[in-house]
């Protein structure tokens, strides 16, 4: 995950202002001057529906006196909203074969962002949508909820995994608390873990040599990690511990969060769109749009990608466990049950779609995440508190890694084809339609 409107260093702002040149600009034409202009009034948009809804806008490192403009005068969500339908009718009358490749694929980016503007802006005003419609008008992605019934079968697979009789969501409370990282080693389990994604990543993607991140840990919020990228190729990634953190979690929050996830797609985007091409939309990264379905996806294959097959638990084994404390020697069932576990991941959209449509009380989703996604009951209640704040968000972790998955491993084979595929899918204009071709 992410969130914060964050500003970077004058120079970068100076070198994002219209006007100013990336190397080797294609000719430009009326249709390609049409998107810069819809570009910065987007950003502008975007920076003024930060002001009006508090977590809209994830990041920000653009111009300076574009956020200070936003937040001395922000327009009303009534104005805004007619804002973006007039960007809307400006981005679709760019002419295609007025557009190189690139700046065809910069057209589809903006639209997606945009029709996400009116769908958020939308029900900022008050206007309601069902789960699907509000996924598609914010995501572009239409989900298909599953009846909860259907994942009976995995569960009564997971259930020959887990020692014990009884409840099993009870049972493997249990059982993973036997792989919860010590409170005074968690700092140095974390840190491995990242390192490792980063090793791993740095095999195959080059990144800038300044690229850098800070890591914090903190209570009290509804995540249980998250990105805050700053700009210049540098996050900050905070480690919520509200809750026991499992030994699972070192690689998944490291890959995800740090490399290649989060931290390693802003880099990119900043390096080879807002600076290397001058568009200066990527600077802005608003929450509930079409980018982050690309980013969540991206980001939880990326631990796949960086530790396939049996690796992840090989290192665990061989270089967490015995970090934690723990006992190695158990590795294998522990992570037998993590990839079991993992077949469960999109009921969490079908059991979201009932709460929030009313047909599920709170209670309900507590002891339907329970039971569907066998958390405990204290990281269901956490997981409901997400629901309420990210709503149909949820979407983009289980559909947007399928999705990265199937469009990377139809690259090949190797991992070296794989690698490439997932760098162009996070350092180019990705929209979720690219990821079915």
């Amino acid at each position: 995950m992410k969130i914060r409107n964050i500003v970077s260093t004058a120079a970068l702002a100076a070198a994002l202002m219209l006007g100013s040149t990336a190397a080797a600009q294609p000719a430009r034409t009326a249709s390609s001057e049409l998107l810069d202009r819809v570009a910065e009034d987007f950003v502008r948009m975007t920076l003024e529906a930060g002001e009006r809804e508090p977590g809209y806008v994830d990041a920000y490192y653009g111009p300076v006196h574009l956020m200070d403009t936003a937040k001395a005068a922000p327009r009303p969500v009534s104005v805004l909203r007619k804002e973006a339908d007039r960007l809307m009718t400006l981005v679709v009358a760019a002419k295609d074969k007025q557009l190189s490749p690139d700046e065809r694929r910069r057209k589809l980016f903006l639209k997606g962002q945009i029709k996400a503007a009116q769908t958020r802006l939308a029900m900022i005003a008050g206007d309601k949508f069902s789960f699907e419609d509000e996924a598609q008008g914010l995501f572009g992605v239409r989900p298909v909820i599953k009846p909860l019934k259907s994942y009976d079968p995995i569960l009564a697979r997971i259930d020959k995994l887990v020692p014990g009789k009884g409840d099993l969501a009870a049972r493997v409370d249990a059982f993973q608390n036997r792989y919860v990282i010590p409170t005074d080693k968690v700092e140095a389990v974390m840190q491995a873990g990242i390192a490792a994604c980063k090793a791993k990543t740095e095999e195959h993607i080059k990144l800038p040599a300044s690229e850098r991140f800070d890591l914090e840990f903190v209570t009290k919020k509804p995540w249980s990690g998250y990105n805050w990228y700053k700009g210049d190729a540098h996050s900050l990634i905070q480690i919520n511990t509200d809750l026991p953190i499992y030994i699972s979690r070192a690689l998944d929050l490291g890959c995800h969060e740090g490399y290649p996830g989060h931290h390693v797609l802003n880099t990119l985007l900043e390096e080879k769109l807002t600076k290397g091409k001058g568009w200066v939309e990527f600077s802005v990264y608003p929450l509930f749009s079409p980018q982050s379905f690309i980013a969540e996806g991206s980001a939880n294959f990326g631990i796949e990608l960086a530790f396939p097959g049996k690796a992840k638990t090989d290192f665990e084994r061989d270089k967490l466990y015995p970090l934690a404390g723990l006992d190695p020697k158990t590795a294998e069932a522990y992570g037998a049950l993590q990839d079991a576990k993992a077949a469960l991941s999109s009921s969490g959209n079908t059991i979201a779609a009932l709460y929030l449509s009313g047909k599920m009380t709170k209670e309900q989703a507590v002891q339907a995440l329970m039971k569907y996604t066998l958390y405990s009951r204290g990281g269901a209640e956490k997981r409901v508190s997400f629901i309420e704040t990210y709503r149909s968000y949820v979407i983009n972790y289980n559909i947007g890694q399928d999705m990265v998955r199937d469009y990377v491993y139809r690259a090949g084979k190797t991992q070296d084809a794989r690698w490439k595929a997932m760098e162009r899918v996070i350092s180019e204009p990705t929209v979720p339609a690219d990821l079915r071709k």
